[in-house]
């Protein structure tokens, strides 16, 4: 074994205050080819990490295959516990995952049997996203998962039903915009409601230094809130200009004589819009969070402020994917 003395494994490969930063080690990390690296994979990548964080990496280990096993350590497992998550919430599933889904729910929007399948289907994908990337030093119980898994579902359900119903004698393109409409409504209530003892017990904090400072609600909120604009602004690209791109094709002969291939198709075109859209929404706010301490609730402030005084100007805390 060797000892590193200029290296560190969880120092950022590029500047997490910028936006370009963030992007570059979101489209490393979301990457969807490491859903198909096996588990003995991950497991070596993930020894290798904690070796590296030790001082002690094998012989002749170079700084690429470091830096590669972080990558798979940082998609593969969960920045708060360390322990693998499952493979369907990993955000470098977003892409396989999410293209079959969203393609399939603008596809399939002109009956009603068929919005209430797909929309199930999405919103129990979102529930298991959203649990999975979670701030997990915030427990939640089975009945909170579960009251957040039907209130998210029946609001998508309701949203795109309802919309579905109203535009019946509406322009064709509006009809194609229910299913965003209806993931952006569940994504206000099925995020929130996933992480609710966040927002009831509050988000641990802590000073620059990572030492703990306490529990804080508004932090939550800010965490909350930037992840739930993320994950609209994710979907939104491929949800609304797609249907565009879709009307106008297929008034075209060619596309009237492969109906069958039109469900295909927009689901490849899915795919492309999210391989870019899932880093840079990801990219959109910085992954640990920072708040003023002027900011926090009165009685958390006071209590940093009694024990650190002036010290601590900010708090940190992770807000989640």
């Amino acid at each position: 074994m060797i000892r590193l003395t200029d290296f560190s494994i969880d120092a950022p490969r590029w500047d997490q205050n910028t936006f370009l930063g963030r992007l570059k080690h979101f489209f490393n990390i979301t990457d969807p080819r490491t859903v198909l690296v096996s588990e003995h994979e991950l497991d070596r990548a993930k020894a290798l990490v904690e070796s590296c964080r030790a001082g002690l990496v094998p012989p002749g280990t170079s700084q690429e295959q470091l830096f590669y096993a972080k990558k798979l350590y940082d998609s593969a497992f969960h920045p708060d516990s360390g322990e693998k998550m499952n493979l369907i919430g990993r955000m470098s599933f977003q892409v396989p995952g999410g293209m079959a889904i969203t393609g399939f729910m603008l596809q399939f929007y002109r009956t009603v049997p068929a919005v209430v399948f797909w929309q199930w289907v999405n919103q129990s994908f979102n529930a298991l996203v959203n649990y999975t990337n979670r701030n997990a030093a915030c427990p939640i119980s089975l009945t909170q998962i579960g009251v957040a898994y039907v209130t998210a579902t029946s609001t998508a359900l309701a949203t795109a039903v309802g919309l579905n119903l109203y535009t019946k004698r509406a322009p064709p393109l509006v009809a194609r915009w229910v299913p965003f409409a209806a993931v952006a409504a569940a994504n206000c209530v099925n995020i929130p409601m996933m992480r609710q003892q966040e927002l009831i017990n509050g988000i641990m904090v802590t000073d620059e230094k990572d030492c703990e400072l306490g529990h804080s609600r508004v932090a939550a909120v800010k965490g909350i809130t930037q992840v739930v604009i993320s994950r609209i602004v994710m979907a939104a690209p491929g949800m609304v200009l797609l249907p565009i791109l879709m009307e106008r094709l297929e008034k075209f002969p060619f596309m009237k004589r492969i109906q069958v291939l039109h469900a295909p198709l927009q689901v490849m075109l899915v795919g492309g819009f999210l391989l870019f859209m899932v880093p840079v929404a990801c990219s959109l706010f910085p992954q640990r969070c920072s708040l003023a301490l002027s900011s926090l609730e009165p009685e958390l402030r006071a209590t940093i402020q009694a024990k650190h005084g002036d010290c601590v100007p900010y708090v940190y805390f992770n807000k989640g994917l």
